[in-house]
């Protein structure tokens, strides 16, 4: 990072979020954004991408203050992520960023206090704003949101934007933002297909394209065992397993809440601390229940695949799927969850 010739205020923020040298997709993309490139980025789950992004964006922020007025709702940087999770994720690392800096971060993500982020939005100057897409077009339409002064668009998991429908969306949210040439766009995704390119070629002027072949996939790093079992054994085989095997820190995936209610009342039963994550547990509980998880307080987490993606939880030891996800992606972003960043799980 020291190559880099960044802002010392962000040099600390590095520092605290223990980064000491580059990853390989920070070091590429770095490269090209710093010097004030687009960017479109290939890379899994774990390499360090959100860090690429928002170091560039905080350190032309610190450099290039702005001397005219400005007024509440109008952020400097927009990154759009497609859930609520990994909004949220990104918001607690550019804060950990922007510790030593005076930038105001902020997120609007559904699920959370309409009211208490309206407020915000009214009376706040904001310099970088993380959102989701339908809390974002909510605002835009209140007016208590213009992203006519945005200098800086990242666009996070593109693809799964893609899939998830909303690409509608996005395509109005970069309507309200600058012309390409008056802004810089970063779009990350984690795979390259047709519809994604097109779309980056679309919003992006010149962009370089970084694609990271990393030294191990994720799969490499996690060792990886097929029970063979049926319906009504099922939980007895996952109790077993959490408990057999010692399984200090566990994630268990499953299709659909139902499932996840239904596993999680039975290990609770059995005395195990346990707690579950899904689309109708509110963000609030959501959010606490990631916290406890991840400061050791809960054992097993039961999860659809809302948290499959962009939740960055260190030392988890193993993770179950209760059930095969229907698209081979989401399998691999599942047990993604462990064996993070070359570890082994």
């Amino acid at each position: 990072f020291h190559d880099f010739d960044l802002h010392l205020d962000l040099m600390h923020g590095i520092a605290d979020s223990g980064f000491q040298y580059c990853t390989p997709i920070q070091a590429e993309v770095l490269t090209h954004t710093l010097a004030g490139a687009d960017a479109i980025g290939r890379a899994q789950t774990g390499t360090g991408k959100t860090a690429a992004f928002l170091i560039t964006v905080i350190n032309d922020l610190l450099k290039h203050p702005i001397d005219v007025q400005r007024f509440a709702g109008e952020p400097r940087a927009l990154i759009v992520a497609p859930t609520r999770e990994l909004a949220m994720q990104i918001e607690k690392d550019a804060r950990v960023l922007a510790k030593h800096t005076d930038l105001q971060v902020m997120s609007v993500v559904g699920g959370m206090n309409f009211n208490r982020q309206q407020e915000r939005l009214q009376n706040k100057l904001i310099d970088i704003l993380v959102a989701t897409p339908g809390r974002l077009l909510d605002f835009a339409k209140r007016r208590d949101l213009w992203l006519d002064r945005v200098e800086f668009l990242v666009l996070d998991e593109a693809d799964r934007m893609l899939d998830m429908g909303f690409i509608p969306d996005v395509k109005r949210i970069v309507g309200m933002t600058p012309k390409s040439q008056y802004r810089q766009t970063q779009l990350f995704s984690a795979t390259f297909n047709d519809d994604v390119m097109n779309l980056s070629r679309r919003w992006t002027q010149d962009a370089a394209v970084v694609e990271i072949e990393p030294t191990q996939v994720t799969t490499d790093t996690v060792e990886q065992k097929v029970y063979i079992t049926n319906t009504d054994d099922k939980f007895t085989l996952l109790y077993n397993l959490i408990t057999g095997m010692d399984m200090d820190k566990v994630i268990v995936f499953a299709n659909r809440r139902d499932i996840t209610r239904r596993v999680s009342d039975r290990l609770h039963k059995k005395g195990l601390k346990v707690s579950l994550i899904s689309g109708d547990v509110p963000q609030t509980q959501r959010s606490k229940t990631l916290e406890r998880f991840r400061a050791g307080d809960l054992q097993v987490l039961i999860a659809t695949d809302v948290a499959g993606r962009g939740i960055h939880i260190d030392g988890v030891s193993h993770v179950v799927n209760y059930n095969l996800p229907e698209d081979p992606e989401d399998y691999v972003h599942r047990i993604g969850r462990t064996g993070r960043a070359g570890a082994s799980g």
